[in-house]
Parts: C-alpha cells; sequence; structure tokens
C-alpha cells in the first residue's frame, strides 16, 4: 500500500536539508505511487492552511512551523541511545484526569505526545515511562507540551511504588514484541539491500521510500526502555542498520531531487502521528 498524498508531502519535505520544494517535484513524486496531480494538490493546500506547510515567495514549499516540534522528534532517530539514562527504577508520571476530556486537535496533540516519548496508561488519567531519559523530568515535560500536550497537565517523577504496581507498570510493555521487531526490520532492510543493486532507479525510490519510511516510524515511535524491560542491543543493531539504509535511501533519490534544485538531507519520514499510535510491543 502506498502513501497518501498528505504523508507523501510531508515525507519529501523532512528530506530538505535547506530551501524549498517546487510543487512538480510533489507531483512527479506523487506519480511513482499513483497519487492524482489534483488529490496532491488538495492536500498541499489543507497543510499550508495548517501552517503544517509553508510556501515561500517563488511559489516552493518547505515544512512549516506547526511541523517544527514533530521535526525535532524525528531528526533523533540516529541518536537515540544518546538521549538514555542510567534507569534507577522510578517512572515519570502525567496526570490527565484534571484536564477533562479532550477533542479534535487537542485529543490528536496529546496522543502524539505521549506516543512520541513512549508513555503508557498505568490507570485512568495517569500515563507513566521509566525515567531513563537523559533530558529528566522537566525535559520531557518540556517536549511533551511541544509535541501538544496542555501545559495545564503536571508532569512529575513517581518513584517507591508498591511491588503490584511496579510489576503492572512493567508490563505495560511487551519487550520480547519489541524485541522480535526490531530483528525483523533488520531482515526487511537486508533483504531489500539485496533487491535495491538490480532495482530500476523508479523502483529503487519507492522501495526505499515506503520500507525506510516504516522503519523509521518504528524509531521514532520506540519507547527507549531500560534493559530489564526491553533489550538495548537489539534496538541499537536497527538503528546501525537503518543508518545504512538511510545512505541508499538518499542516493535512491539523490538524481530525482537533484533534478529539481532540492537539496536533501535524509530519508523521508511521514511526521503525522494519528490519536491513538502506539510503537510495537504495548501490552493489550
Amino acid at each position: 500500500m502506498g502513501p497518501s498524498a498528505r504523508s507523501l508531502i510531508l515525507d519529501l519535505l523532512s528530506t530538505l536539508r535547506r530551501g524549498s520544494m517546487p510543487v512538480r517535484a510533489l507531483v512527479a513524486a506523487g506519480a511513482l505511487f499513483g497519487i492524482a496531480d489534483n488529490a496532491l494538490r488538495v492536500a498541499l493546500a489543507r497543510l499550508l492552511a495548517a501552517g503544517i506547510v509553508e510556501r515561500d515567495e517563488r511559489g516552493r514549499y518547505r515544512l512549516g512551523p506547526a511541523a517544527e516540534a514533530v521535526d525535532r522528534q524525528v531528526r533523533s532517530w540516529r541518536e537515540l541511545e544518546r538521549r538514555l539514562a542510567p534507569w534507577r527504577g522510578d517512572w515519570i508520571g502525567v496526570h490527565l484526569a484534571g484536564l477533562g476530556s479532550a477533542r479534535g486537535r487537542e485529543a490528536r496533540g496529546r496522543a502524539r505526545a505521549l506516543a512520541f516519548l513512549g508513555f503508557r496508561s498505568l490507570a485512568p488519567g495517569l500515563e507513566l515511562r521509566p525515567d531513563n531519559l537523559r533530558a529528566g523530568v522537566d525535559g520531557v515535560r518540556r517536549q511533551l507540551v511541544e509535541l501538544g500536550l496542555s501545559a495545564e497537565a503536571p508532569v512529575f517523577r513517581l518513584a517507591a511504588l508498591d511491588a503490584e504496581r511496579d510489576r503492572a507498570a512493567r508490563a505495560l510493555w511487551d519487550g520480547e514484541s519489541l524485541a522480535r521487531g526490531y530483528v525483523e526490520s533488520r531482515r526487511l532492510l537486508a533483504e531489500s539491500r539485496e533487491r535495491l543493486s538490480r532495482a530500476s532507479a523508479e523502483a529503487a525510490m519507492a522501495e526505499t521510500f515506503l520500507l525506510g519510511g516504516s522503519v523509521l516510524r518504528q524509531l521514532v515511535l520506540d519507547p527507549l526502555l531500560p534493559e530489564p524491560i526491553a533489550p538495548a542491543a537489539e534496538r541499537r543493531a536497527l538503528v546501525e542498520a537503518m543508518t545504512e539504509y538511510d545512505r541508499l535511501g538518499r542516493s535512491a533519490w539523490a538524481a530525482f531531487l537533484a533534478g529539481h534544485g532540492v537539496p536533501h538531507r535524509r530519508t523521508p519520514l511521514d511526521l503525522r502521528v494519528d490519536p491513538g499510535i502506539r510503537a510495537s510491543g504495548e501490552a493489550a
């Protein structure tokens, strides 16, 4: 299944190192995936109206202010391990019970923020994650608000859970499922690397776009769990494999982007996170 017009636009604009991209490049890329010219232009107009993309004086497009916080989070995939600190058994909590029900944009922002930072629900109105991020509680609070959580939501360190609740908290993530996902993605990347040596330019562009985007979403939404809950070595191995694949993806798209006068920096990645989206490995 190919990308939607919306995600294609965001993916391509996220590859920009500087400058902007003309509509003709977006339309030509959409044609690779069977996206009609009109559908792409409608999606572009909606993203422009929402401030997610912006247009310069030449009529070319780049990501807009509304996408900045998500883009920063996306760009961190290569340095996941640098975001981590030793885990001492404490948690970071977010209390939502006093905020009331969220709808529309507020609900999407809340879901996006919690998903990007790897939070899970321990009890109604209480989300938490291990306190193993180098940014600490203050940094996590700032990131959550930037990504769409209401600034009214209390964010705090949660320590000394009783044994039963501590076990329940650790069980919110399925570490074995996460590990299987890392291994499977590495297998898919290896198989794709072999195919790319025989693929046409258009096929290589499409395959690296789709597979690269899928694996990068997996990494960006990874909850970054400490070793007692999930295996860090398998996650690191996937980041290494994706770093190599990213170079292949940028190479596959380089001629196309250069032909449209577009500088680029990384394999495309859809910046959209729908309400309720979770990385693989969440316990039922």
